[in-house]
């Protein structure tokens, strides 16, 4: 038979084949990406009639394809960070099946709405697969009356996802909600009727209506239009699935080159391998650094590719294969690379740009030092240099715009160094390796939009950095460097403290108005010129306290926190210490850079 258009079929019968696994999922599809607001969007236009677009499925008969190519099921219960991949379902030697082309969106939507559940986080909760953090949320509707026209969403159903909780709060305000999914336990319309009979809904027009409209849809109406394909050359369905996977939700570059790396891994299955890593990265010591395939994709090539561009023949069969070969090396190095950074102290907030982290990847990697890279006693003086690196570059904002021209870069003078090394080492000895900042600042060095240097107007805008910045935490951790931020919380800290400043009124003091305007301006007591790094502990010895009983009671070493000496530390000397500190702070900052 030829490829075409076949009778189309009832949501309800869809959701039979999806639970009998004749609806299976191509390893070439990405991870379901769809929102609640989305689906309830989806259901709102299914009960209005609009079209939902047709769907394309292939009809998979070729025991090789089955044999070679991974299919997954449908995700059913979706979970946020904790159940967002599908189950694999191994073919070998199973009969006959439809794939899914286009269409998995909506048909995992539909299906999540009727039969399954969707869980995402509460705001303002810590991370934590418990129902706190993220209840598990099902599919509703309200019956008693249509969203008013002027709704954001233009929607005339009032759909959501409501936990139970959500249920108990609704029915103690007398709203009445109907589990969407339970339209499936209505065998025919005498059960409907029954149904509403059984209620009391007869006399209620929009009710009786909506439910009816809910049975028809799901039940009678054949909304599921599909093409199905059924051509067995596996190259040919590739083709379509890029062209058919170009509207809706739109499919990235990196979706598709995941989708190719997916489908060829042999020994690995790189959904799981990716989505693992990304958790790793992520749970780091409470840092919570998010990556995305984009990035995890980006550094294989840099890795293991001269080409580093997301281009198609860079992920030709060889590469994929060498990228499934040196895997396990390349997980490790990106896991010890973050965890360096958080041992910098920087968490997701201050790490604004992650391609900044794979220079440190990529001589982790080249190197073979994911195993000492992290030990506390180990590599001391290099760490310090790729410490610097990476925050200098941060604040430089080298990273910004396209960053394959600053990797490929900075990955030819590791190159050289290396190269260097080699010429001159014998190779029965180890070579002794240096993070190679000076060669790579050089490299920099005259490119006007690149380079790492620091002039005074620079600096001067630096120390103007407020203490709420992401920046102001690289700023301070480039200013104390011999912190151990390895094995020690470090915390921002001002040193005259804030209390002082936000109780201040025009009559406190004996002061000008001038001099009251320079207490309470945040340029000066809010900024880097008045902030410090300190350790847990030593932030909780010094609390509120004023900063010249912190220093006298303490015995701090004003050198060592950067307070100017021969300087009197009362605060009725604020300014004159905030200028005598400025100078201090430039000269840091020049002598570090």
């Amino acid at each position: 038979m030829n490829s075409g258009f076949e009778k189309p079929i009832s949501i309800h019968d869809a959701i039979n084949q999806i639970d009998r696994r004749n609806y299976l999922l191509p390893a070439l599809q990405r991870q379901f990406v769809w929102n609640t607001e989305q689906i309830e969007v989806l259901f709102d236009s299914i009960m209005r009639g609009y079209p939902i677009n047709s769907f394309m499925f292939w009809e998979v008969t070729d025991a090789s394809i089955k044999n070679n190519l991974k299919f997954y099921e449908f995700l059913k219960k979706y979970r946020q960070k904790y159940n967002e991949l599908n189950p694999e379902f191994v073919t070998k030697g199973s009969t006959d099946f439809y794939a899914v082309i286009d269409g998995q969106q909506r048909l995992t939507s539909i299906y999540i709405g009727l039969k399954g559940s969707y869980a995402y986080k509460e705001s303002k909760k810590w991370w934590r697969d418990d129902e706190d953090c993220l209840p598990t949320r099902t599919l509703y509707v309200e019956l008693t009356s249509e969203l008013p026209e002027d709704n954001e969403l233009k929607m005339k159903y009032n759909f959501q996802f409501l936990s139970e909780l959500d249920v108990d709060q609704k029915k103690q305000k007398n709203e009445n909600w109907f589990k969407v999914g339970d339209i499936l336990m209505i065998p025919d319309r005498n059960a409907l009727d029954n149904f509403i009979e059984e209620n009391g809904y007869f006399d209620h027009k929009f009710t009786k209506e909506t439910l009816r409209q809910l049975w028809s849809v799901i039940h009678e109406k054949p909304l599921i239009n599909f093409y199905l394909e059924r051509n067995q050359d596996l190259a040919t369905v590739l083709d379509i699935f890029i062209r058919t996977n170009s509207g809706g939700e739109p499919l990235s570059f990196s979706d598709l080159l995941m989708s190719i790396i997916t489908a060829n891994w042999t020994k690995l299955d790189a959904r799981k391998e990716i989505s693992e890593l990304r958790n790793q990265i992520f749970a780091l010591r409470g840092r919570e650094f998010q990556v995305n395939k984009d990035f995890i994709l980006k550094t294989c090539l840099v890795l293991l590719n001269d080409n580093i561009k997301f281009q198609i023949r860079n992920f030709d069969q060889a590469n994929i294969i060498n990228f499934e070969d040196n895997w396990p090396q390349i997980k490790k190095a990106i896991i010890s690379g973050f965890e360096l950074v958080a041992s910098f102290g920087l968490s997701n907030f201050s790490l604004r740009a992650k391609n900044a982290v794979i220079p440190l990847i990529y001589y982790i990697y080249v190197n073979s030092l994911t195993e000492e890279i992290n030990h506390p006693l180990k590599m001391i003086e290099d760490k310090k240099r790729m410490q610097k690196w990476l925050v200098i570059s941060l604040l430089k904002g080298v990273f910004g715009g396209q960053s394959d021209a600053v990797l490929t870069r900075i990955k030819k003078v590791m190159l050289s160094q290396n190269q260097m090394n080699s010429a001159v080492v014998p190779a029965t000895k180890l070579v002794p390796q240096q993070f190679p900042l000076e060669q790579i600042i050089l490299e920099f060095a005259s490119d006007p939009s690149k380079n790492l240097s620091f002039d005074d107007a620079y600096i001067d805008e630096l120390l103007k950095t407020q203490y709420e910045s992401s920046e102001a935490y690289l700023i301070l951790s480039l200013l104390y460097p011999d912190l151990d931020y390895f094995n020690q919380n470090t915390h921002k800290d001002h040193l005259h403290p804030t209390v002082f400043f936000k109780k201040l009124k025009v009559d406190t003091l004996p002061i000008s108005e001038e001099t009251f305007h320079y207490f309470k301006d945040k340029l000066y007591w809010n900024s880097i010129l008045n902030l410090q790094m300190l350790n847990g502990s030593m932030n909780t010895s010094k609390n509120d306290a004023s900063l010249m009983n912190w220093v006298e009671h303490q015995n701090i070493d004003l050198n060592t926190q950067l307070i100017p000496e021969k300087v009197s530390l009362d605060i009725m000397n604020f300014p004159s210490f905030i200028e005598a500190r400025k100078e201090l702070l430039k000269a840091k900052i020049k002598n570090l850079v």
